[in-house]
């Protein structure tokens, strides 16, 4: 009986060390992945369902050489992922990349659509701070006013397979409403009109008319907010662009905005709330517009803060040769939050 109660000692000291040896073995392959930090991702447009950039910037946690990049569209921040409806990076292109390392070449990979991929089997090196991945003809997620989640996974190999740094980032088609990821980051950016009226223009009269947009965030360096269209046209006849700054004057071609409270012409007024964004230059100065339809940065703030509201004052003039025609243009304002 002493013998037999021997062996079982035994068996359970040899069973308990190969446990400890399994466990330690395994416990690096649970926490070797560590949080990009410095991320974020501008989009050339959100609207839904349509081909635009997705700009990221990040800075990797550990010093691993990276071969290969993931980069998952999520309906979640967390869990089992589910491909965000519509997403599509099969016609994706990467357009440029920085600060991975060194030697070969990245190159984009299109076989899985739900997902943004890149991958360089010769790089060598450690990567530095803020790594840029730059990818064109992205399509958008197809639901409007939708947050969706892109998560980054970068690997020590190139076929996706071992991960070293993961993090998530929040985004939303149409630039609008809270976007929540891991650490709660948030964007409310709303328009509150979606036409603006400048009336019958003369040349003793200006034409004026504003409207107004909230901004607000949590992320640590801020926010921008960016304009881009053309100016107001009739056919082949246009109100010239106001591509440098200046004062209103009746009697020739004129198109401009600006963010402030305005004399000549009496119209806008100055940003209100809580937060502590602001006009950019260009935008800032009273009674002083500007117009560039190549797209402008109009606002932004360095930091976290609360909700801001613009006003945006457009103002047209014409002289007596302005063809006669219902002119217009459609304007895109996105707001980029900075995480």
């Amino acid at each position: 009986m002493k013998k037999i109660k021997n062996q079982l000692l035994v068996k359970q000291i040899i069973y308990g060390f190969i446990a400890a040896i399994l466990m330690f073995a395994y416990i690096p392959n649970i926490v070797s992945a560590q949080e990009v930090v410095s991320r974020k991702v501008v989009l050339g447009s959100s609207l839904a369902g349509t081909y635009t950039t997705y700009d990221f910037t990040f800075t990797a946690a550990q010093s691993t050489t990276i071969k290969s990049v993931g980069i998952a569209a999520c309906t979640t921040q967390v869990g089992a992922c589910t491909p965000a409806p519509g997403f599509d990076s099969s016609t994706s292109t990467l357009a440029s990349s920085s600060n991975l390392g060194s030697g070969g070449s990245w190159t984009v990979s299109t076989a899985t659509p739900t997902e943004l991929r890149m991958l360089n089997a010769s790089n060598t090196g450690a990567p530095s701070a803020g790594i840029t991945a730059n990818f064109t003809n992205v399509k958008n997620p197809s639901a409007a006013n939708a947050t969706f989640y892109l998560r980054i996974t970068t690997y020590s190999d190139s076929a996706w397979a071992t991960a070293v740094d993961t993090g998530t980032i929040a985004a939303s088609t149409a630039g609008q409403i809270t976007t929540t990821a891991v650490v709660d980051e948030s964007l409310n950016f709303i328009i509150a009109a979606a036409t603006v009226d400048l009336g019958t223009l003369t040349k003793t009269s200006t034409g004026v008319g504003t409207s107004t947009m909230t901004v607000g965030t949590n992320g640590s360096t801020g926010y921008t907010v960016s304009y881009k269209g053309n100016t107001l046209t009739s056919g082949t006849d246009v109100i010239t662009a106001m591509s440098s700054v200046g004062a209103s004057a009746q009697n020739s071609k004129q198109f401009g905005i600006n963010l402030k409270a305005n004399t000549v012409p009496t119209i806008g007024t100055d940003a209100t709330g809580t937060g502590s964004g602001a006009a950019t230059a260009g935008y800032n100065t009273t009674n002083q517009f500007k117009f560039n339809p190549a797209g402008d940065i109009v606002a932004s703030a360095a930091a976290t803060t609360n909700d801001n509201v613009f006003t945006t004052s457009y103002i047209a003039n014409i002289d007596s040769a302005t063809a006669a025609g219902h002119y217009f243009t459609v304007l895109t304002y996105t707001a980029t939050a900075n995480f």
